[in-house]
């Protein structure tokens, strides 16, 4: 499945839909280290983009799309429509972030 085929819509423009496979989903925890704890208390001392923590949450986020898109694979999926994230603190300093979606097949109109 390629990239190009996981859409935040509900449709996938060209192709049509011709099966839904359920929801997919791939789930990150992560929790910041002593280091990138310091550092990022540092960066907020000067103000601005807190990059370490940016640089975190972005490898993150990709991390469960890439999940995701596998769980795809697996059911036979060349598309995920509706894909969302979402991020909930599991406990101070560690935090869940979900990618989540429907799989389906498209055929190309």
């Amino acid at each position: 499945m390629t990239h190009a085929m996981v859409t935040t819509a509900f449709t996938l423009d060209g192709f049509r839909i011709t099966k839904d496979l359920g929801i997919v989903r791939g789930i990150v925890v992560r929790s910041r280290s002593i280091f990138g704890t310091i550092g990022a208390g540092l960066q907020t001392m000067v103000g601005g983009n807190i990059t370490l923590l940016t640089d975190l949450c972005e490898k993150t986020r990709e991390q469960s799309y890439e999940l995701m898109c596998q769980h795809a694979d697996q059911m036979g999926a060349n598309g995920i429509v509706g894909m969302r994230y979402d991020a909930t603190e599991v406990m101070q300093g560690v935090t869940e972030v979900l990618c989540y979606g429907t799989a389906v097949v498209a055929e190309k109109v």
